[in-house]
């Protein structure tokens, strides 16, 4: 296929909006919690439930659907997935139990990780090198908008139309998502030459190869820090310094303003260095950062605008290492493009799943714990990373 006949606006923007699916999933419902919980007559930590189903029901989905598009292509498999995304949305919109709006919000993530999944195998299959990351930099530029703007999408729903019109509205999204696809994408799966091999085969050649594996531990730690953040900034923000709930979306949303940025700068760098050098300096970066927040908590009480700056500093340099990371890796397994994106996408949100966890049992009413592993996340990535890639030429 030519490059050039997709290398457009329209091609970019369609793959923003498939990988936005699992963001908006995530975010446009969190102010709606405490609504669902009284409608279904159950505790606000059995709604809560609901986003850790999503996040490992999104890594197995993608898990599954690596292999698969590798198999059967970028087309059936994202048809597929975003089939499955829109009835558990519609699912979970007229659920009536607990137990039922688990399992929609199960296969509503299944869904989301088959088509996410493709995302970057779609931009391997038609990118190589720097220019998968400057690819992958851009769709993730556009898709950073979805977790900036689901929370206010979901409270005008919310206050318009009740909790349910949020879940039917993520439902529409997937089938208008689903038809765009359909129409526009071409398949640019490459058809391998070799014998076919099994989903377990690929995924240990994956795992068993040092350069990949190294730029897998340095997204995935970076995933967990991001995790780690997301999941004590309500303690950090609102309980420490006592920001409003009203004020909080915004100061949440200046790290993805930094993050759309900092992908904007990637884009830009990539034209002067390698991938594997600006994510150096991004982790080297957020490991400076992680470790300056950690040592000014221990020494003093800092004002809210150098813990949000540093903060901005901090989340932003997932701009310099993700896309860099991800599209690196791929360019060993081109035929196995989304095997290598599965593994990637589903070790961060399980890093970040371990990470989150780390937070909520050290936790201690301060915010020591979170800036820990915050700070512990950079440190462990970079150390594994560089083991990894001893004495190996890249």
């Amino acid at each position: 296929m030519n490059t050039k006949q997709t290398s457009n606006r329209g091609f970019i923007w369609m793959l923003a909006g498939l990988i936005s699916v699992g963001p908006l999933a995530v975010d446009a419902y969190l102010p709606a919690m405490p609504v669902i919980a009284s409608s279904l007559g159950v505790s606000i930590h059995q709604i809560e439930l609901t986003l850790s189903v999503f996040l490992v029901g999104f890594a197995l989905g993608q898990l599954i659907g690596g292999p698969l598009s590798d198999r059967y292509g970028r087309r059936a498999t994202i048809i597929s997935g975003l089939t499955l995304y829109v009835a558990g949305g519609l699912v979970a919109a007229f659920s009536t139990s607990i137990e039922l709006l688990w399992v929609a919000r199960l296969f509503q993530a299944l869904g989301g990780g088959l088509g996410v999944v493709n995302t970057m195998a779609v931009i391997r299959d038609l990118y190589s090198g720097r220019e998968a990351a400057k690819a992958l930099s851009r769709v993730v530029a556009i898709m950073m908008a979805a977790p900036l703007f689901a929370p206010f999408l979901g409270s005008g729903l919310l206050l318009a139309s009740g909790w349910r019109s949020i879940f039917i509205g993520l439902a529409v999204y997937g089938a208008l998502l689903l038809a765009v696809l359909a129409w526009k994408l071409p398949e640019t799966r490459r058809v391998s030459s070799g014998p076919s091999q099994s989903a377990l085969r690929r995924y240990l050649e994956v795992l068993k190869h040092r350069p990949v594996l190294g730029f897998l531990v340095a997204t995935a730690f970076s995933q967990a820090s991001m995790f780690a953040f997301i999941t004590g900034s309500s303690l950090l923000y609102m309980e420490y310094y006592g920001v409003s709930a009203q004020l909080f979306p915004v100061v949440f949303g200046l790290n993805i303003l930094a993050l759309i940025a900092c992908n904007r700068l990637n884009v830009r760098l990539l034209g002067r260095a390698s991938p594997l050098r600006i994510l150096s300096i991004g982790q080297a970066m957020q490991l400076v950062t992680a470790s300056l927040l950690l040592l000014v908590f221990l020494l003093v009480s800092p004002p809210l605008w150098l813990t949000v700056a540093l903060i901005m500093l901090f989340i932003g340099m997932q701009g310099l290492i993700i896309a860099n990371g991800m599209a690196s890796a791929a360019e060993y397994f081109p035929h196995s493009a989304a095997t290598t994106s599965a593994v990637m996408n589903a070790s961060g949100f399980m890093m970040g799943a371990l990470a989150g966890g780390a937070v909520g049992v050290l936790g201690d009413g301060s915010p020591l714990p979170l800036l820990g592993v915050m700070a512990a996340s950079p440190l462990l990535g970079i150390t594994l990373r560089r083991l990894l890639h001893r004495g190996l030429t890249l």
